[in-house]
């Protein structure tokens, strides 16, 4: 029995295909902007002792 493949499948398998390095070049994008690399111990206790702790309701005067 033949397995069903959508159009949208169908369409990734052959961009793939054609383009073998496509998959890479998206690992590498995604890496670049969203993958957090590992932070210096000193840059983030510098980071927390800068934070300015809000008040407990933003909008008073006080």
């Amino acid at each position: 029995m033949k397995k069903y493949k959508s159009q949208v499948t169908q369409f990734l398998e052959q961009l793939k295909a054609q383009k073998p390095h496509l998959e890479q070049s998206q690992r590498e994008g995604r890496a670049l902007l969203w993958d957090k690399t590992p932070q210096n111990p000193e840059e983030m206790r510098r980071t927390k002792l800068a934070r300015i702790k809000q008040r407990s309701y933003v909008y008073s005067n006080e």
